[in-house]
């Protein structure tokens, strides 16, 4: 299943990290995060539960950019 979700982010450069970091997230099968449309697109592996692999998303995403935000 893939989902859009929006965000807040400063700069391209902490979308790539923001991206980067979804992507090592277990249940996470794919991640594009757009700083020009402020999205995060992300595809879920098929035994995964969405809330709970987001869950651990936005707090990967927190450690490597503390300010983003992750609207769910």
């Amino acid at each position: 299943m893939k989902k859009t979700y929006k965000i807040e982010v400063d700069c391209a450069n902490c979308a790539q990290k923001m991206e980067d970091a979804a992507r090592k997230v277990e249940g996470v099968s794919e991640c594009t995060v757009s700083f020009m449309t402020q999205k995060m697109k992300v595809e879920f592996a098929e035994e995964a539960e969405e809330k709970d692999v987001m869950e651990r998303v936005v707090k990967a995403c927190k450690k490597v950019e503390s300010d983003c935000e992750i609207f769910l």
